[in-house]
């Protein structure tokens, strides 16, 4: 095979890219997943499952597998992988390109408060309401564990790991969802404010909308940055012809889907 394509995973867009690229004859394609989910979603080409020793052992890995290049197509927020990725793709001379799906942006009626963190959006809270849907993720809830007079919702895939909030409840739920959803399950639990993080997508967007339409404030996340000197591609199509490939000569069987 003339290429060997490495794609950090963990987002629709990671499956939608092997996808495309399990079907070329002269590509093969590997992508590697963190493991933090237990039942990842059906994968096409080759999967890996684990870390590979940081910076160092990533870089060996990509030597010793013949990689030719990678897309770090990981969530907007793995901040510590994409650093790792940016090093070893340095060291070894293979080119890198961060698949990185827009960011959300306020519309008229919405009331965004932007955080730089997660520890700054808990010290936003407290101003803004008594009852939290919190949808940053089952493993970032340290942050807000110290917010014992606040009822938390967390909303995770899987359950969520200590050290959390006091006074929690979980709801374990995978996208996309609707905006009835959203509406349901904000006015079910009470909700008075909403904390996210700028994923981008439309997966979990119509959150957004029912907080929108409820009149409840939204504390954004800002992403990290990114490292210096990376490209950046939008989606899987411009990924695709940041490795020379047409996007338009997949088999019609590969389709293309919203992105979470």
């Amino acid at each position: 095979m003339s290429r060997h394509v490495l794609v950090l995973g963990g987002t629709t867009e990671a499956r939608l890219l092997a996808a495309e690229l399990a079907v070329r004859p002269d590509t093969r394609v590997t992508t590697s997943l963190a493991g933090r989910v237990t039942r990842p979603g059906a994968i096409a080409g080759d999967v890996r499952v684990g870390g590979f020793g940081g910076a160092d052992g990533l870089a060996e890995w990509l030597r010793a597998h013949r990689v030719t290049a990678v897309v770090d197509a990981t969530h907007p927020f793995a901040a510590a992988i994409t650093a790792n990725a940016a090093r070893a793709t340095a060291v070894t001379g293979r080119p890198l390109a961060v698949l990185r799906r827009p960011g959300w942006r306020p519309g008229p009626g919405d009331h965004w408060h932007p955080a730089g963190s997660l520890a700054e959006a808990a010290r936003l809270l407290p101003d803004l309401g008594r009852r939290v849907l919190l949808t940053t993720g089952r493993m970032d809830l340290a942050a807000f564990a110290h917010l014992d007079r606040l009822h938390f919702v967390v909303r995770s895939v899987e359950p969520a790991e200590p050290p959390a909030p006091p006074d929690m409840a979980q709801v374990l739920a995978r996208g996309p969802f609707t905006v009835a959803d959203e509406l349901a399950l904000l006015r079910g639990h009470r909700i008075d404010v909403l904390v996210t993080k700028d994923s981008g997508g439309a997966a979990t967007a119509a959150k957004l909308t029912a907080a929108r339409e409820l009149g409840l404030p939204v504390v954004v996340v800002r992403r990290p940055p990114l490292p210096d000197g990376v490209s950046v591609v939008p989606g899987v199509a411009q990924a695709l012809e940041w490795l020379g490939l047409d996007p338009d000569t997949a088999p019609p069987e590969v389709g293309r889907t919203p992105a979470e």
